[in-house]
């Protein structure tokens, strides 16, 4: 990356990240970076959001490093992804998962650092489904909906928003296959679910 690219991605950072904190709310001062970067066959570093709804946002910054670049779908010209749990933040038990937070952030961490890459190599819609193969590491035989968060447009393409990826039951993502993921997602919204991927509750259909 030339000196010129250097000065834009840093530009679009602090730009993104302002667009981030309208959207979920100030940001915690700590990121958990990963050992190798990303951008180096790493895993993602996890940006954390405790200020904005009920519980904490998990969110990436590193699917799109320039302005119209990397992760992108046909309502966001680029896009980071982002995952919520109802668990209040608690940074002294991530590696805990003996702790309701513990095993969120794992299971969330771990379908970000998935989902992450292949938004690099395929386009990821609002109302789409994702389910992966049960012999996958961490994340095998978990159903996912996705969304644009906190909403979007058809009409114009935004410059930047955010995917959000909602762990569901999987007779939920049968329901959303059959009748509309939109469907589903006001069945989640009316119960209060929306849009966190917590499964200590009951499905709705």
């Amino acid at each position: 990356m030339d000196e010129y690219d250097e000065k834009l991605a840093h530009e679009w950072y602090e730009r993104k990240s302002a667009l981030m904190e309208e959207m979920l709310g100030k940001e915690h001062d700590l990121v958990m970076h990963s050992i190798i970067p990303y951008a180096m066959g790493g895993q993602l570093d996890l940006y954390y959001y405790p200020n904005g709804i009920p519980g904490t946002a998990i969110a990436t910054k590193e699917l799109s490093e320039l302005p119209g670049e990397g992760s992108s779908n046909r309502v966001f010209r680029s896009y980071e992804l982002v995952m919520f749990t109802k668990h209040p933040l608690d940074l002294d038990a991530v590696k805990d998962e003996t702790t309701p937070f513990g095993r969120a952030h794992r299971t969330i961490n771990a379908i970000l650092n998935v989902v992450g890459p292949y938004s690099a190599e395929e386009t990821l819609n609002p109302n789409e489904t994702c389910e992966f193969p049960p012999d996958m590491p961490d994340v095998g035989g978990r159903c996912l909906v996705l969304d644009g968060y906190p909403s979007y447009s058809e009409d114009e393409p935004a410059e930047f928003g955010l995917m959000v990826l909602i762990e569901v039951f999987r007779s939920e993502m049968e329901y959303a296959r059959e009748n509309g993921t939109a469907n589903l997602l006001e069945r989640l919204k009316d119960k209060g679910y929306y849009p966190y991927s917590d499964l200590d509750r009951q499905p709705v259909a």
